[in-house]
């Protein structure tokens, strides 16, 4: 795995103020927990919303390399414990990360990438991708980038599981095993419209009795 390097100063600005006038200089403010401290620094801000955007930063070991008063700099294996972002324009606002021994182990969540199609899509099924990362244990030099899947097996009816997933040696998988990656399902058939029903024959019409019809009038008794 290729070290991810980030340089960053102990920063003096603090609150609110602080912030926006270091963001206004092109700085993100962000914060190394450590043993129960917490030491505020800045970092490009440019370079670090590269590595958060892009997927790798967020689950990737960072060494971040600390200038502290100008006299010193120390290096500091961290992982990204959080992050915030401004909720109308996505601007990376802040970052948190939390500091790792390099010989203890870690959990951390990976993403999940499909390398090979499953045969059922080739054949008209429709993929349904459920599950997208899981959560491994391992030393924080072995996480690895992403956990790739060859899903080219799955049929369509068929699913593929936590179960089924091959991970290097020394990295131990969390999440469920029984839990669902993805599955392929047959395509919805469009059902055929009904046929036009076959129209009522018409109510025989019962004609009523016209005046020629009437029964006669009873005859007039004679005159005796």
């Amino acid at each position: 795995m290729e070290k991810i390097l980030v340089k960053a100063d102990t920063r003096p600005e603090l609150g609110k103020g602080g912030a926006r006038s270091l963001r206004r200089m092109g700085m993100l403010p962000a914060v190394v927990y450590s043993g129960g401290q917490a030491t505020p620094i800045k970092v490009h801000g440019k370079e670090m919303s590269k590595l958060i955007f892009s997927g790798v930063g967020e689950h990737a070991l960072i060494t971040i390399e600390l200038n502290e008063d100008g006299s010193k700099t120390s290096e500091h294996p961290v992982l990204v414990k959080d992050y915030q972002t401004d909720p109308v324009s996505d601007e990376l606002l802040h970052v948190d990360f939390i500091e790792v021994s390099l010989q203890e182990m870690v959990e951390v969540m990976v993403p999940l990438d499909i390398v090979k199609q499953p045969v059922g899509v080739k054949m008209g099924g429709i993929l349904q991708h459920l599950l997208r990362e899981v959560e491994v244990e391992c030393l924080p030099t072995q996480i690895p980038d992403k956990i790739k899947i060859d899903a080219s097996a799955v049929d369509i009816g068929h699913s593929l599981h936590v179960s089924d997933l091959q991970v290097p040696e020394g990295i131990k998988i969390v999440t469920d095993p029984g839990e669902v990656i993805l599955l392929v399902s047959a395509a919805a058939v469009e059902e055929a419209a009904p046929a036009e029903e076959a129209a009522a024959p018409e109510p025989e019409l019962v004609k009523g009795k016209g005046k020629e019809e009437q029964e006669p009038a009873k005859e007039e008794k004679k005159e005796k």
